[in-house]
C-alpha cells in the first residue's frame, strides 16, 4: 500500500513519511484572495498551481523519481510506503500534488490511499 499524504510544514513535519517532497518553492495560491479559502481539491487551485510550467516540471520530476524508487522499496518487501508532500500550510499546493501522485500510482495498479493531514487547519 502506498499512502500519499499532504501536510503543512508550519504544523510540523510528516514524521511517518518514507519520502518527503517540499513544494514551497512553487507559486502559492494563498496570496490570491479569491483562492485563499479554497483547498487543493478544487479545480481552481489545481489550475492555478499547474498554470505554471515550473509546477508541471516539478511534478514530472517527482513522478519520475517515484517510478524509479517504488520498485526498490518493493524489492525490500516493504508492505507500506508513505509519500508526503509539504507546503507551507498544507491546504493548497501539497494537496494538489498528493492527489496527482496518488492518481498516477493508482493508474499503475498500485494499492493507494490519500490523506490530507492539514487541509482543514
Amino acid at each position: 500500500t502506498i499512502r500519499c499524504m499532504s501536510f503543512g510544514f508550519k504544523h510540523g513535519p510528516a514524521t511517518e513519511a518514507d519520502l518527503i517532497f517540499d513544494v514551497r518553492c512553487l507559486p502559492n495560491p494563498y496570496y490570491v484572495e479569491s483562492l485563499r479559502p479554497l483547498t487543493g481539491l478544487s479545480d481552481a487551485i489545481e489550475q492555478f498551481v499547474f498554470s505554471n510550467e515550473t509546477s508541471q516540471e516539478f511534478l514530472n520530476r517527482i513522478i519520475s523519481f517515484i517510478d524509479y524508487a517504488v520498485p526498490l522499496y518493493q524489492k525490500k518487501k516493504k508492505s507500506q510506503l508513505v509519500i508526503a508532500v509539504g507546503c507551507t500550510g498544507g491546504k493548497h499546493r501539497s494537496v494538489v500534488f498528493a492527489e496527482k501522485i496518488e492518481k498516477h500510482l493508482s493508474a499503475a495498479n498500485y494499492k493507494t490511499n490519500v490523506i490530507h493531514r492539514d487541509i482543514t487547519k
